[in-house]
């Protein structure tokens, strides 16, 4: 971003009030008790996290210092504190909820198992027992590259029940992905299977784990694998075990580990558009109490819930809403191991209506995905028992939110847009379900105790309204990342270093509207400089995703020696267009003109058959601007989900 502001060309005066009746019930029921949590926080944030930290948290050992600053932006929280988080996960419910389900798991074929709080315990503490025969102690590094199994889940409470710090690694990742992050992490053990299901075919976990350890990780003293698919693997004497022989003989008691409040609980890669992954590293304390009172909060979570987060336990969405956050409030959580599409699009639908889910949190991506499919494959499956949706991972354009509410929520649905990211934990700006009225594609108001600001280059506040800048967190939160692993200078260049370590620098734009509400308008290098008028690709986007024959959009700017940048927009088309109708390049050029102005007229329209994906869902437009200028891919692909996209997307270039 330049010096000057980001210019919003995106109105949306739509408004969906929550029903009285899902008020009624809610745990923050109306504005009152809204405006008396941000009262207190705005008056002494810090008073404000430690009686939350209280209420929330078992604490072996009580803390008293509740933040210390003395090595900013190092920031620690409730460091003279002791408490373990497994034993908020699972310990703590066993005397009132220990035969209430924790866990519905349905695999890709159908196959279903269900585990109540009392089981899940006793499956930790059996394998926190096996990595302790294994000699993992408190501080070494567990990688974890599973499918989405119960098992999964069982592995990082484990480790977090031991004090071993755990990093997951997405089962898509290949073996080169594995092993960067071994090899940074320097992991002593390495967790996996032989494979697992997606799309109707085996993932070989285990073959591409092989790959990744012939090729160094010397760190890696012992392989676990968990027998999923059952195909023929090879097993290397001496390092592999197979899970369910190293559990014979296993006791399934294990007291926790009670740890400081500040030991990490595990690390999570996450790509920069430059150089290697960066390891976040996040805390323990201050991380759970923040996915508990977004629990409670965002996700208005009530005992008789049934709660699916769709997240895969490789992403951050998966860490924080499907084992921990759900977990350490006791409620009943929906794990599913295979693909949203098979065997058809209504897959999310029927687990939905099987399973009776209450409370579903998805991504933007999948939304437009399912809805590209059509109105008639939701409607052939009861959804209502559904009584709170949400989506996280990128802004979610009006029109699929409006879907996502129509046909998926009957109408009668409130949707949570959440905004936040691997670095903050947890949601930062999401709307209060029973109170706040929301606006379609906006991610509406930071939640109490987080302070957050649009500010300028100079690191100024915009209080003009729709005038875009740097989306900033102006004060610690407990549940923030405390640095880069290995890495503290690049960890200060990131995310402070901007604005000399008095703001957190999200990296995204962002602007509010006249009556407050944020509105998330891309990262920061998506910002558009056209004919001397910056503009957010986000918003050109949502007027090419309201047109009722595109599926997706991706927005980039491309060098112009005339306007400096210009328009250029990747498309997807519902399938019964065919890409090459010139005829509809016209048409949606002319359609944005119409919907938002003429300054944001794409100058050209590419018709593609997919575009560049991480495997969260998230559109890599920086790959796109590579691609466009005809440069070589030097940016980390890792999280790609499908290298072929590249080659598909240059030989058209």
């Amino acid at each position: 971003m330049n010096e000057n502001n980001v210019e919003s060309i995106l109105h949306e005066e739509r408004l969906f009030p929550p029903s009285a009746e899902f008020s009624t019930k809610a745990r923050i029921p109306n504005r009152a008790a809204l405006d008396s949590l941000i009262q207190v926080a705005n008056k002494d944030y810090v008073g404000f996290w430690a009686k939350q930290a209280r209420a929330e948290l078992s604490w072996h050992q009580p803390f008293e210092i509740t933040l210390d600053s003395t090595n900013a932006p190092y920031y620690q929280w409730f460091n003279d504190g002791e408490l373990n988080v497994s034993f908020n996960c699972l310990d703590r419910h066993l005397k009132d909820k220990g035969d209430k389900i924790a866990i519905i798991f349905e695999g890709e074929s159908g196959d279903r198992t269900t585990l109540t709080y009392q089981q899940l315990h006793q499956r930790v503490c059996r394998f926190a027992n096996v990595l302790k025969a294994q000699g993992i102690t408190q501080g070494d590094r567990v990688v974890i590259y599973l499918p989405m199994v119960p098992e999964a889940v069982i592995a990082m409470q484990a480790c977090a029940r031991i004090g071993a710090i755990h990093s997951v690694v997405f089962g898509g990742f290949s073996a080169e992905s594995l092993k960067d992050r071994i090899e940074d992490t320097e992991a002593k053990f390495l967790i996996t299977a032989d494979g697992g299901y997606r799309g109707g075919r085996i993932i070989a976990l285990k073959a591409a784990a092989d790959r990744a350890l012939k090729s160094g990780c010397k760190s890696i003293q012992g392989v676990i694998v968990l027998r999923r698919t059952g195909h023929s693997i090879s097993m290397i004497t001496e390092r592999d075990l197979w899970w369910h022989e190293a559990e014979t003989g296993i006791s399934s008691h294990c007291d926790p580990v009670w740890l400081n409040a500040e030991h990490p609980l595990f690390l999570l890669y996450t790509s920069g558009s430059t150089g290697k992954p960066k390891g976040i590293q996040h805390a323990s304390a201050g991380y759970l109490l923040g996915t508990i009172t977004t629990m409670k909060w965002v996700f208005d979570i009530r005992d008789e819930d049934i709660f699916w987060c769709t997240a895969d336990i490789g992403w951050v969405t998966g860490h924080s809403y499907v084992t921990y956050g759900p977990l350490a409030v006791g409620a009943t959580i929906v794990i599913y191991e295979g693909a949203p599409t098979f065997p058809d699009s209504g897959r999310f639908w029927k687990i939905c209506q099987d399973h009776g889910v209450t409370v579903f949190y998805t991504a933007p991506t999948a939304i437009r995905a399912l809805m590209k499919a059509g109105d008639n494959i939701p409607a052939a499956y009861n959804l209502s028992q559904l009584r709170l949706l949400g989506t996280v991972g990128e802004p979610i354009n009006p029109e699929a939110w409006m879907w996502y509410h129509r046909v998926i929520g009957g109408g009668h649905c409130p949707i949570v847009d959440t905004w936040w990211q691997t670095e903050t934990g947890v949601h930062m700006i999401a709307p209060i379900p029973g109170v706040t009225t929301a606006k379609p594609g906006s991610c509406t108001f930071p939640l109490p105790g987080i302070d957050i600001a649009v500010v300028n280059a100079q690191g100024q506040p915009i209080t003009a309204p729709d005038q875009g800048g740097y989306l900033v967190i102006t004060k610690p939160w407990p549940s923030m990342i405390r640095t880069i692993w290995q890495d503290k200078q690049r960890y200060y260049d990131t995310y402070w270093r901007k604005f000399d370590g008095k703001y957190y620098l999200s990296g995204d734009s962002a602007r509010r509207d006249e009556e407050g509400y944020f509105w998330i308008m891309g990262r920061t290098d998506d910002i558009l400089n056209v004919a001397g008028h910056r503009l957010g690709t986000m918003e050109i986007e949502s007027a090419l995703l309201a047109h009722p024959k595109v599926a997706e959009a991706a927005v980039i700017g491309r060098p112009d020696d005339i306007k400096g940048e210009a328009i250029l927009a990747y498309v997807t088309l519902k399938e019964t267009c065919s890409i090459g109708d010139k005829a509809l390049i016209i048409e949606l050029r002319d359609w944005v003109a119409d919907q938002i102005g003429a300054i944001a007229k794409p100058d050209e329209i590419r018709f593609v058959d997919n575009l560049p994906k991480t495997r969260s869902g998230k559109i890599m437009r920086r790959l796109l601007r590579s691609i466009s200028r005809g440069e070589t891919i030097t940016q980390d692909t890792s999280t790609l989900e499908s290298e072929t996209i590249l080659t598909q997307l240059q030989e058209k270039n």
